[in-house]
């Protein structure tokens, strides 16, 4: 004790591990039968004071996960009739185990391999046309000076987004009829008219072309967002160097979007085997199914309008496990490779 400061200095008290062991242990010690608790640390708080303190804002939770439950997680269970034989009227998760008999069906089925390369190369096209061009779209909106030019083009190229299935499906069968649009500039040249929707030839770049003018002015509005987030002063510092436009495209502005580039690939990559089923559905006929009819379409016909489900419900499953394998291929290489992913 320190006289005449009024203050009490107090030396620390070293405890050994004999005296703790004991005290933890109901040994000798007034500590005898305590239990011990670990340290909270500062600012530290549990779950539930969390919930309490912040109720207004976890209640925003409560309709989202209810909705993941109810139509995501729910409907998985209903996965188990692939594996047994479901009877309409029966139980509604089968009324015999079958083992793998409807993933042998499929496995056996020539039209379903058709059907599977059809989806393989029409989601092909789609992802090495459809990808990058949000990319290149972006860019040039980047490098116009006049806000009022760049909105008009914006707006013009988001338009279809916002424009039904159905209204795409039907202007492009207007467009592509034998008198169409397209037919009569054709004959306009002195061409003979082309029966585009009767040919299986000109399925898949009908089908490319709609999909490229219906998503590509939306896929840019992510990476405008990620090119504000580029720091100008390296524009300013590249020019001092005297790196060009397309030296700083290349050097600054490619690699400042690569991390949201790769986790839309990524997800682009995930839906591959999930080609548009409600576009594909209204295109095609059964004069164009060798290269129109894809496995979405394919389900439908077999699975609901068959009612084959426990057939319907095997290859969906199957369709699922590849997407789920091309994500995680794809994220373990986008990680390993440039460092960005999606965990």
């Amino acid at each position: 004790m320190a006289r005449g400061t009024g203050t009490v200095v107090t030396a620390p008290v070293e405890v050994s591990a004999t005296d703790a062991s004991l005290a933890g242990t109901g040994g000798r010690g007034r500590g005898a039968g305590r239990r011990r608790t670990r340290p909270r640390r500062p600012g530290q708080q549990t779950w539930a004071a969390a919930i309490r303190k912040d109720w207004r804002l976890y209640s925003f939770v409560v309709l989202p996960l209810l909705f993941f439950a109810v139509f995501k997680y729910a409907p998985m269970l209903g996965n188990v009739i692939a594996f047994r034989r479901f009877r309409p009227g029966g139980s509604v998760l089968g009324d015999e185990w079958v083992g793998f008999y409807y993933f042998e069906m499929f496995i056996h089925n020539q039209q379903f391999w058709q059907v599977f390369w059809n989806t393989v190369i029409l989601g092909l096209l789609t992802l090495l046309i459809c990808f990058p061009l949000p990319i290149v779209l972006a860019l040039l909106l980047n490098e116009l000076r006049s806000r009022r030019f760049k909105k008009i083009i914006q707006t013009i190229s988001y338009l279809p987004h916002f424009m039904s299935i159905v209204i795409v499906a039907g202007l492009v069968l207007q467009l592509t009829a034998v008198t169409g649009t397209v037919n009569q500039i054709i004959g306009a040249f002195g061409g003979d008219a082309v029966a585009f929707m009767q040919q299986p030839e000109w399925f898949r770049t009908i089908y490319v072309s709609s999909e490229v003018w219906q998503t590509v002015g939306w896929g840019t509005i992510l990476y405008l967002a990620a090119l504000t987030t580029i720091d100008d002063q390296l524009y300013e510092a590249s020019r001092i160097d005297g790196a060009n436009r397309w030296k700083q495209t290349w050097h600054i502005t490619l690699p400042g979007i690569r991390p949201t580039m790769m986790v839309l690939l990524i997800l682009n990559i995930g839906s591959f085997m999930a080609v548009g089923f409600e576009k594909v559905l209204l295109l095609q006929n059964p004069l164009i199914y060798s290269t129109a009819d894809v496995i979405s379409t394919y389900l439908y016909r077999v699975g609901i309008q068959s009612a084959q489900f426990s057939y319907g419900t095997a290859i969906g499953l199957f369709e699922a496990l590849i997407g789920l394998v091309l994500v995680f291929s794809a994220n373990y290489a986008s990680r390993r490779m440039v460092g960005a992913s999606l965990w």
